[in-house]
C-alpha cells in the first residue's frame, strides 16, 4: 500500500504481532490497532480460503483486548489494497457444495468483522476489487486515496461469477439496490470521486494522510446508516414492493436482452439481491453462497476463468524465451489516419512515451492529434482525469511532415495505406532517416511482412504489428515475425505491445496472418447466405445469439466493406479456391458502398436509426427476393464451422503458437464469444469427431470448402483433444 513506512505518519509503540501468514497486528498507544495485509511473494494482494484460521486467531486478539477501540485495514503493498479473491482456489472445486463452502467461510470472517465491538475502517490505495470491496464493506468506514490507480469494483460477472462474500447484500444496502445492481452487473469499478458520489466510502484523501485520517474514522462510533434515496421515483422503486417486483423484472428483461441467455451469473446475481431485500440479509448470504458454488460449476465460468488464467500468463511471457526486450523510449508513427492517432493515443497515454506522428499532409497530423483530444477531453468533462492531466499526456504527441526529430527513435510504427511499394518505401526511408538499431513495425492487416522487408537494408528489423480497430478499446496486438526478424526485435516490440495496454499474440508470418484469416472464410459463408437469400438481421440475429458481439454483415459494414475486400485476393493468392469471395461483392463496392465510414452500406445510416435497420435498396442491387429458409442454428453453425476450420489449419502451419494464443487471439481480436472459450476450447467442448461430422455433412450439402482440414481428421480418428 501507499505508506512507505506505516508508521510515517503515527507513532507505534507496541510491537507487531509476530506471523508468518499474510497479516501483522500491530497495537498502538491511540487505542488504535493496524491490520496490515502483505502476501508473501506476491505483488498484489489476494485473498485466499487459507487465511481464515489466520484472521480469525487476530479477530480474537482484538476482541479480547478492551484497550483496542478500532482497527484501520490496511494494505501492505505499495500499489494495491486487494486485488480480489484468488481465483485459482476455486480449480480444487469438485461439487457445487464445495464451492459454497469457500463462500460461506469468507462470509463467516466478514461477518464477524461487521459484529465486532472496534470500529474497523478500511484504508484503501489501489484497486479494491471483487473480494476485497467485500471486505471493506464489511468494515465499518471506509476511506481511499484520490490516485488514479484507486478503484473499487465487484468484477466477478467477468468471470461468470457472482460476489460471493456479501457483496451481493451489503452493497445495495449502503448504495441502493439500482446502483449496486448496475456495478455488479457490469463488473465495472468505480473510481474513488464516483466511489464517494455513490457513498461507497465516506472519505477520499490524498496518499499521504491516508492513515491517519482512517486512525481518525477508527475512533469513532460506528455509523448507522440508510442507503441514500436519489428522488421519490427511486424511493417509490426501492421501498416498495410493487416497485421492486418492476424494478427487479426490468433488470431482468434489459439483462436477457444483453446476454441472449448465454450467461447465466447476472440472473443469479439479480435472483440473490432480491431474495436478501425480500427476505433478509441471512436469507440473502444464504442464497449468495448457493448461487456462488452453482455458478462456479457453469461451463460458462470455466471458460472465462481459462481466459483470465491464459491473459495473466501471457502478461509474463517475452516474446521470445529468454530474450529480455529493449525499452522503446522515443516512438514514431508513420500516417495520422483512424489507426496512426490510434496507435499514438495508446503509445503516449498508456506507455507514457512521445510519439512523433508523420504525415505527407498537416491535417492528417492535426486528425492524429485530435484523435487522442477527442476521447481525453471525454475524461475531463466526466472528471476522471485533471485538464492539467490531459495536458501533460498532449505535450508527448508532436508531428512533422518530414522526418525532422526522428533521428533518436527506437520504434516506428507504420500506418499508411495497404500498398505494398508505399510501405517498401517507408522502410528504406526509416532505415536512411533513424539509427541502426530502430524496429520498423508495420500495421498491415494484409500484406505478408516478408514481402514488406524484400528490399530492406536490415530486414531483422522489420516486424509486423498488427492492431485491430478502434485502437484504444480492442485489446489485442498481432506481432508478426518473417524469417529474418531477430529475437531481440520480436521480444522488444511484445514488450512495446504491452506496455501499450495491449495482450500480444505471436503469429507466423504469412497471408491474412491468424485473425484475419479465419475472419475471412466466416465472413464468406455470410455472404454466400446472403446471396442464397437469407436476409441479413436473420443472418446477423443468429450470431449475435451465438455470441457474438455484432454479426458478421455489420461488421463488415464497420469494419468498412472496401478494407474487408482488400484482403481476399492476398489469402486466394496463398490459400487457393476456398477463400474466393462471392462476386456479387464487386457490384456493392461498384454501388459506392463502403459501410458505415461512407454512411452507404448494407445497413441503412440515415433516417432515425442509424446503422439499426437494413438498406433494403441492397437486395435490389444484388437482385434478391429474401426469405428465411434456415434456422438461427443453421446459420450460425456454418459461419462458425467455416472459422474454426481454419483455426485448426493456422495452429496445425505453426501460424499461432499454441490452442492457447488461437483462442485469446479470436476472442479479443474479432469478439469470439468469451463464454465458449475461444475456438480451440469449443471444438473441445463439442468433441473433434462431432466437428469433422459436421464440416462432412455441410461439405456434401454444400460444397467442398466444407471439407474438414486433416488436423481434425486425425485427431478424430486418435481421439485427441486441443487441450
Amino acid at each position: 500500500m501507499s505508506q512507505e513506512n506505516m508508521s510515517q505518519n503515527t507513532e507505534v509503540n507496541e510491537a507487531a504481532t509476530p506471523t508468518t501468514g499474510a497479516f501483522t497486528l500491530t497495537k498502538q498507544d491511540n487505542g488504535v490497532a493496524i491490520l496490515s495485509m502483505d502476501v508473501p511473494g506476491e505483488s498484489m494482494n489476494t485473498l485466499k480460503a487459507e487465511f481464515g484460521d489466520e484472521i480469525s486467531a487476530m479477530l480474537d486478539d482484538i476482541e479480547q483486548d478492551n484497550s483496542i477501540k478500532g482497527v484501520v485495514v490496511i494494505s501492505g503493498k505499495r500499489n494495491s489494497f486487494v486485488a480480489g479473491a484468488d481465483i485459482s482456489m476455486l480449480a480444487a472445486c469438485k461439487t457445487a457444495e464445495d464451492a459454497t463452502t469457500i463462500a460461506a467461510g469468507g462470509q463467516a470472517v466478514f461477518d464477524r468483522i461487521e459484529n465486532m465491538k472496534a470500529t474497523f475502517v478500511a484504508a484503501i490505495h489501489g484497486p479494491a476489487l471483487g473480494g476485497g470491496l467485500e471486505l471493506a464493506l464489511a468494515c465499518h468506514y471506509r476511506v481511499c486515496t484520490d490516485a488514479p490507480s484507486t478503484q473499487v469494483g465487484l468484477p466477478e460477472v467477468q468471470l461468470g461469477l457472482l460476489p460471493g462474500s456479501g457483496g451481493t447484500q451489503r452493497l445495495p444496502r449502503l448504495i441502493g439496490i439500482q446502483q449496486a445492481m448496475k456495478m455488479m452487473l457490469t463488473g465495472s469499478p468505480a473510481r474513488a470521486k464516483q466511489a464517494k458520489k455513490y457513498g461507497i466510502v465516506d472519505e477520499v484523501v490524498p496518499e499521504s494522510v491516508l492513515l491517519k485520517v482512517a486512525e481518525q474514522f477508527a475512533l469513532k462510533r460506528k455509523p448507522e446508516r440508510e442507503a441514500p434515496q436519489k428522488g421519490l421515483m427511486n424511493k417509490v422503486l426501492e421501498t416498495t414492493g410493487p416497485g421492486r417486483n418492476m424494478m427487479f423484472k426490468k433488470a431482468r428483461e434489459a439483462t436477457f436482452a444483453k446476454t441472449k441467455g448465454n450467461y447465466p451469473s447476472p440472473g443469479y446475481i439479480i435472483d440473490v439481491i432480491e431474495t436478501g431485500i425480500n427476505d433478509g440479509m441471512k436469507a440473502g448470504l444464504k442464497a449468495e453462497a448457493e448461487a456462488f458454488g452453482k455458478l462456479v460449476m457453469t461451463p460458462e465460468s470455466f471458460q472465462l476463468r481459462q481466459i483470465f488464467f491464459a491473459t495473466t500468463e501471457m502478461k509474463k511471457e517475452n516474446g521470445v524465451e529468454g530474450v529480455t526486450p529493449t525499452k522503446m523510449k522515443k516512438v514514431g508513427v508513420l500516417g495520422g489516419g483512424l489507426m496512426g492517432g490510434g496507435i499514438a493515443f495508446v503509445t503516449s497515454t498508456k506507455a507514457g512515451v512521445p510519439v512523433r506522428i508523420k504525415d505527407v499532409r498537416a491535417e492528417g497530423i492535426t486528425n492524429a492529434m485530435k484523435y487522442s483530444y477527442d476521447i481525453l477531453n471525454k475524461k475531463v468533462k466526466k472528471r476522471f482525469i485533471r485538464n492539467s492531466e490531459m495536458q501533460k499526456q498532449l505535450a508527448l504527441l508532436t508531428g512533422t511532415l518530414d522526418y525532422s526529430g526522428y533521428k533518436g527513435i527506437d520504434i516506428v510504427v507504420e500506418a499508411v495505406f495497404e500498398d505494398l511499394d508505399l510501405k517498401q518505401k517507408m522502410v528504406a526511408d526509416i532505415e536512411e532517416n533513424c539509427k541502426e538499431t530502430t524496429i520498423f513495425a508495420s500495421n498491415t492487416s494484409s500484406i505478408p511482412i516478408t514481402q514488406i522487408a524484400e528490399k530492406a537494408a536490415r530486414p531483422e528489423n522489420v516486424i509486423g504489428l498488427h492492431y485491430f480497430s478502434p485502437v484504444d478499446k480492442m485489446p489485442l496486438a498481432e506481432v508478426i515475425a518473417h524469417d529474418k526478424t531477430s529475437d531481440d526485435v520480436i521480444s522488444s516490440t511484445v514488450e512495446f505491445a504491452k506496455k501499450q495496454g495491449k495482450t500480444p499474440v505471436v503469429v507466423k508470418d504469412g497471408a491474412g496472418f491468424y485473425v484475419n484469416r479465419i475472419l475471412a472464410p466466416y465472413m464468406n459463408e455470410a455472404a454466400n447466405l446472403i446471396l442464397d437469400g437469407e436476409p441479413i438481421e436473420h443472418i446477423d440475429k443468429s450470431l449475435v445469439k451465438f455470441g457474438f458481439p455484432v454479426g458478421p454483415v455489420k461488421l463488415l459494414d464497420e469494419v468498412g466493406i472496401d478494407v474487408g475486400t482488400k484482403i481476399i485476393p492476398f489469402l486466394v493468392e496463398a490459400f487457393g479456391e476456398r477463400f474466393t469471395a462471392p462476386s456479387a461483392f464487386d457490384k456493392v463496392l461498384s454501388d459506392g458502398r463502403k459501410g458505415k465510414k461512407n454512411k452507404k452500406g448494407f445497413y441503412d445510416y440515415e433516417g432515425k436509426k442509424p446503422g439499426k435497420e437494413v438498406d433494403e435498396s441492397i437486395y435490389e442491387l444484388l437482385g434478391l427476393s429474401p426469405s428465411s429458409k434456415l434456422s438461427e442454428k443453421e446459420v450460425a453453425e456454418r459461419c462458425v464451422l467455416m472459422m474454426l476450420n481454419e483455426a485448426a489449419r493456422c495452429l496445425d502451419e505453426g501460424v499461432i503458437r499454441n490452442a492457447r494464443d488461437g483462442d485469446i487471439g479470436a476472442i479479443f481480436g474479432i469478439g469470439f464469444p468469451p463464454f465458449l472459450g475461444g475456438p480451440f476450447r469449443y471444438m473441445d467442448t463439442l468433441g473433434i469427431k462431432h466437428v469433422v461430422a459436421r464440416l462432412n455433412h455441410y461439405s456434401t450439402a454444400v460444397g467442398d470448402k466444407f471439407a474438414p482440414a486433416d488436423v481434425l481428421v486425425k485427431m478424430a480418428e486418435s481421439e485427441k483433444s486441443f487441450y
